[in-house]
């Protein structure tokens, strides 16, 4: 089955919107984070999609810098008390990171299939 260039999704695109890499139309999740089998759609089978520690550590690293960033602006602009910045902070990091964590598991199921990334292999 070719496709045409044109009709191929861009992994950026597809993955933020946890759609096939291959068409753009099938879903790529079942749940939150757990990937189908295959694709409703095309059949595209998704066992080739690992995406391992990529998103958590995309997450940690945005999340992290954003969080310390606005708290650090909050501490010398208003000098709150310490429980509010508990509150804050801590609602502001889960909040976050449950809303990247899912997208960008996607983009990078879908680089991986669009550079047709695999495991490394030891040549012999």
């Amino acid at each position: 089955m070719t496709q045409n260039h044109s009709q191929v999704p861009s992994p950026i695109i597809a993955g933020l919107k946890g759609l096939c890499p291959r068409c753009g139309k099938g879903h790529l999740f079942k749940g939150f984070l757990t990937i189908q089998p295959k694709c409703e759609a095309c059949g595209l089978d998704f066992a080739f999609a690992d995406s391992g520690d990529g998103p958590a550590f995309f997450v940690m690293s945005i999340v992290g810098i954003v969080v310390v960033a606005l708290a650090l602006w909050v501490e010398f602009a208003f000098e709150p008390p310490l429980w509010l910045h508990l509150v804050l902070w801590f609602s502001l990091t889960a909040i976050m990171s449950l809303a990247l964590v899912r997208p960008l598991k996607g983009v990078l199921v879908a680089l991986q299939y669009h550079n047709k990334a695999e495991e490394g292999r030891l040549q012999k």
